[in-house]
C-alpha cells in the first residue's frame, strides 16, 4: 500500500516555526522596545514612568485654624480624595500636606496653595515595570521564555533561505556587521 505522505522538509518547517514565534513574541516586542527607548533617555528632565505637574491654587474659602481641618478643607476644594501621608504646619503661615502622589504648599492666611505631584504614564509606567521585571520571579519565566523564542527566532533566521541566498550571501555579511557592531562600540568606548 502506497501512501501520498510528502516528506517533511526541513527549511519549510523551519520558516513555518519562525513565523508562527514571531507573531507569538509581537506583544512582547512592543513592551519591550517601547520600553527599553524610554528608559535608554532618562535624565534630568524625562521620567519614563511619571509625568511630573507643578500647579498654584487660589482659594476663595478662608481656612480653619485648625491643621487637620485646613487640610480637609484644601483636599474638598481641589476634589482631592486621597488620604494624607503627612499634614504639618511649617510655620503660622505654611501648611504642608503629603500624598502618596503630590503634595501641597498652602499659605492659610493667603488661600494660595502651590501642588506638585506625578501622575503614571500612560502605558510607559506598565511596560518599565514588566521590562526591568519588578514583577519578579512570576515575570521571570515569561521573559525567560520570551528570550529562549527571540534566540530561537535569531538562529531559525539564519537558515530559512539556501546558504547561497542566506548565510554565505548577504544574510552572512549582515550577521557579520551585527556581530561587529557591539564588538567595536564595547572596544572603542572603554568597554565596562
Amino acid at each position: 500500500m502506497k501512501t501520498n505522505r510528502r516528506p517533511i522538509r526541513w527549511r519549510a518547517l523551519v520558516r513555518m516555526l519562525h513565523r508562527d514565534c514571531g507573531y507569538l513574541v509581537v506583544g512582547f516586542t512592543v513592551i519591550y522596545a517601547v520600553s527599553g527607548l524610554a528608559v535608554n533617555h532618562i535624565g534630568e528632565d524625562w521620567n519614563p514612568n511619571f509625568v511630573e505637574f507643578e500647579r498654584t491654587h487660589q482659594l476663595d474659602a478662608s481656612l480653619p485654624d485648625d491643621t487637620a481641618a485646613a487640610a480637609q478643607a484644601v483636599a474638598a476644594a481641589l476634589k482631592i480624595d486621597d488620604k494624607p501621608t503627612d499634614v504639618y504646619r511649617a510655620a503660622s503661615d505654611q501648611l504642608e500636606v503629603t500624598y502618596a502622589d503630590r503634595s501641597l504648599s498652602i499659605n492659610p492666611q493667603t488661600g494660595k496653595v502651590f501642588e506638585q505631584g506625578q501622575k503614571p504614564r500612560f502605558f510607559l509606567r506598565v511596560a518599565n515595570w514588566l521590562h526591568l521585571n519588578r514583577g519578579k520571579k512570576s515575570w521571570t519565566y515569561f521573559a525567560d521564555g520570551y528570550a529562549v523564542l527571540l534566540l530561537f527566532l535569531a538562529f531559525s533566521g539564519l537558515f530559512m533561505f539556501p546558504l547561497r541566498k542566506g548565510l554565505m550571501g548577504r544574510g552572512g555579511v549582515l550577521v557579520i556587521i551585527g556581530i561587529a557592531v557591539p564588538v567595536l562600540f564595547v572596544t572603542l568606548s572603554g568597554g565596562p
